[in-house]
């Protein structure tokens, strides 16, 4: 772990009771990086974000901002501000007046207090609604001004429990660059804690895919996505398709895998790791899959039965039956328009699936 990190959490964990919240988690985040902590209802990220706030204590490990050891230091004094999935706006106050509680207790002049929220305002985009309450403005409007009134009492790390779970699906994919131009603007770190993947993808410099308590993997999206570790990771972040395989060697710099679910062998991106005769598995993802009536070339390709068909219009899902019985998904991009004439395959249609080496993910965990 970097020495230079902003923040620094090394070895902590939660218990309650006899029940593990956190279990051994070290992490670094750099300063001015927006980091997610990722994972399904339980694995302990909001746990671990309330230990970073000040609200719980690690029951074991340290935990250092800038340099500084956090044990024994209260809420109110860590350079520290949570945002809370809720926004806990006051709904008597207007925007200003919501903006400006941030600051009740900064020892700032009147004058230096007013300048701050119209820096807010300005920053955020709400200052034409300065003087409406939260029950007259948007919900997108409500998270920017929960979003100022965070910022307004210049924190060092921003911490953000699913920010943006209360916005429907356009909304939150709007609100999502706005917050990261925001941080861009300002600089200061934030801790994105969310169950949502695409969330996390868009938001996140890197992110850490906690399961259980523990973290699983750290990285940047690519690497999340493209290079999961292990078999939790590789299944949690999109969707995947994953096989029993055993390593029959190497040719060409790859492994050689024998797929008893495709009753043949495959090529695959070598791992210096794994040796002849270990058992793997072998997941890939539908986008990467090629789907075709007609015959294809190469060592990467089986036969199959289209079972099932989801249109969703820039793209369709297929679900394809092997003569195994095991099931394949494969994506195809609708990209000419039209109705059923677009589509690569109908249903019960016999199909060819093919795959890159490069695109085969093996895993040993």
């Amino acid at each position: 772990m970097a020495d230079d990190a902003f923040l620094r959490i090394e070895g902590v964990s939660k218990t309650f009771g006899s029940f593990q919240a956190v279990r051994d988690v070290s992490l670094s985040v750099s300063r001015g990086e927006i980091f997610a902590l990722l994972g399904g209802s339980g694995c302990g990220k909001t746990t671990l974000l309330r230990m970073l706030a000040g609200f719980e204590k690690p029951s074991t490990g340290r935990i250092y901002l800038d340099g500084k050891d956090m044990a024994g230091v209260p809420p109110w004094e860590r350079p520290v501000h949570m945002m809370f999935q809720s926004y806990a706006l006051f709904p008597h106050m207007t925007v200003e007046a919501n903006i400006a509680y941030g600051l009740k207790h900064e020892a700032i002049s009147k004058t230096d207090r007013a300048a701050r929220v119209r820096e807010m305002l300005d920053l955020v985009q709400l200052t034409p609604f300065a003087a409406r309450k939260p029950h007259q403005i948007s919900g997108g409007q409500r998270q920017r001004v929960a979003l100022a009134r965070a910022l307004a009492r210049q924190p060092k790390l921003l911490l953000l429990d699913e920010p943006l779970a209360a916005l429907d699906k356009k909304l939150r994919e709007h609100t999502q660059f706005e917050l990261m131009s925001i941080q861009e603007r300002t600089g200061v770190t934030f801790i994105v804690v969310t169950h949502d993947q695409e969330e996390a993808m868009t938001l996140a410099d890197r992110i850490a895919v906690m399961d259980r308590g523990e973290v699983r993997q750290v990285g940047s999206p690519t690497e999340i996505y493209e290079f999961p570790t292990n078999r939790f990771v590789a299944s949690f972040i999109g969707s995947i398709t994953s096989f029993e395989a055993e390593v029959r060697g190497r040719t060409d710099g790859l492994l050689r895998l024998h797929i008893p679910d495709f009753g043949t062998e495959v090529l695959a991106r070598d791992v210096p790791s794994v040796g002849e005769g270990q058992k793997v598995t072998l997941a890939l993802r539908p986008e990467k899959i090629v789907i075709s009536k007609l015959p294809a070339p190469g060592t990467n390709a089986v036969e199959g039965v289209v079972k099932d068909l989801a249109y969703f219009g820039k793209d369709s899902l297929y679900r394809i039956t092997l003569p195994s019985g095991a099931l394949v998904q494969a994506h195809a991009v609708n990209a000419r328009r039209g109705d059923e004439g677009a589509r690569v395959a109908d249903w019960d249609d016999r199909v060819w699936l093919s795959f890159d080496p490069a695109s085969a993910i093996v895993l040993e965990a």
